[in-house]
This record gives C-alpha cells, structure tokens and sequence, in this order.
C-alpha cells in the first residue's frame, strides 16, 4: 500500500512544516523538498517498471523504440517540472514558477518535432 505510505509522509512533513513555520520558516522549504524526494524514491521501482512495460510492449508491436525513449524523456521533463514549479509556488516565487512551465513547454515542443514529422510524413502517404 503505497499511496498509505506516500499519503502518510506527506502528512507528516505538513505537520513538521506547519510547527516549523513558526519559529524557523526558512527550514520549511528544506523540507518540501526532502518529502518530494523521498516520494519519488517510493515510486521509483514503480515507474521502472511501467518503463519496462512500454519498452516489451515497443518490441512486440515493432513500435520505432527512439520515438518510446523520446516520450518518456518527455513524460519525465513534464514530472520534473510540474515539481520544481510546486516547489517555487510553495516558496512564494510565482514568476519563477511560470518560467519554469514556460521554459520546460518550449523544451518539450522542441522534443516532440520529430515525432510530429514522422506522423505527418505517414498522413502524407496515406493521402492520395
């Protein structure tokens, strides 16, 4: 029962966070942070494992296995980011946390261009 265990370290890094708060507040986002850590590291064996799935599912299906690496690659930016802006709302740093979306955005588009070509190239030959 992982989401017992996540649910539980979030609830009690709230908690440190809302006593903390009080006389240290600096120390606050110290740990937001660790606790997003150690949730990632709870659900790491997890998402190797859906990896693991989408790559045995690539082989079977004869899927371009370059076009599955580039959309984890991406799912993961996408993870990472969503992270760092929760982190930067937390502190109070809202204009950083839109540039962050608006940076990790643009990477993602850049990422995505090849997969775009290839379908339009398939589109292209399909259409008479």
């Amino acid at each position: 029962m992982e989401v017992i265990k996540i649910i539980g370290i979030a609830l009690i890094a709230l908690i440190i966070i809302v006593l903390l708060k009080q006389y240290r507040p600096e120390f606050t986002i110290y740990i937001s942070l660790l606790t997003g850590a150690l949730i990632l590291m709870l659900v790491m064996d997890k998402l190797t494992g859906i990896i693991n799935l989408l790559q045995s599912l690539s082989n079977k299906a004869s899927i371009n296995t370059s076009f599955l690496l580039l959309l984890i690659k991406i799912t993961g930016i996408a993870f990472l980011s969503e992270f760092a802006v929760s982190v930067c709302k937390d502190s109070g740093e809202a204009a950083i946390a839109n540039k962050i979306e608006m940076g990790t955005k643009i990477i993602i588009i850049s990422m995505s261009i090849p997969i775009i070509s290839s379908l339009l190239e398939i589109i292209l030959k399909i259409l008479p």
